[in-house]
């Protein structure tokens, strides 16, 4: 992204939410920034409606796990049409209990997104009009992309850890 555009927006968005930013990067040139979770919905609120900003397409929204801090991060794309401009948005919850309020009232199509990142990591979406699992089984009781398990069987005992370099 243009550096002057950039800088455009960081500004606007330091104006409002200064003491809700934890920390801004720009990897391989995408924008991203990571906020306190408190007023998530505030600063997407925010990117969307602003005169200048005018970010209203949700290109993503995913959860990633960091097993060693004890936390699950949501990340949120969102994309400016008109200028083509993308921005990244993390927000870090306690793995223990990850809850954040739904997107679903500024963007419909953060339904069935937010409805996976529930099914895959366990995040509660509050207000969300119907968070269910979506592709595994109802009565499954964990979330298969939180990294708390091994990959592998530990009761194998017809393999031969040598053949496998270890």
């Amino acid at each position: 992204m243009e550096s002057s555009k950039t800088d455009a927006i960081i500004s606007i968005i330091r104006q409002e939410f200064g003491s809700e930013i934890v920390h801004i990067e720009q990897p391989y040139q995408l924008l991203t920034i990571t906020f306190k979770p408190e007023r998530i919905i505030d600063i997407i609120q925010l990117l969307y409606s602003h005169n200048e900003l005018q970010f209203q397409f949700l290109t993503t929204l995913c959860g990633i796990h960091y097993p060693d801090q004890n936390q699950i991060a949501v990340m949120y794309q969102l994309h400016n049409l008109r200028t083509n401009q993308r921005i990244r948005l993390k927000i870090f919850l306690s793995a223990d209990q990850p809850q954040v309020p739904t997107l679903t009232g500024i963007f419909s199509a953060a339904n069935w997104m937010e409805r996976e990142t529930y099914d895959f990591f366990g995040v509660t979406f509050i207000g969300h009009p119907n968070l269910k699992r979506i592709l595994n089984v109802e009565d499954m009781i964990f979330f298969p992309l939180r990294k708390e398990f091994p990959l592998e069987d530990q009761t194998r005992e017809d393999k031969n850890d040598a053949l496998f370099g270890r």
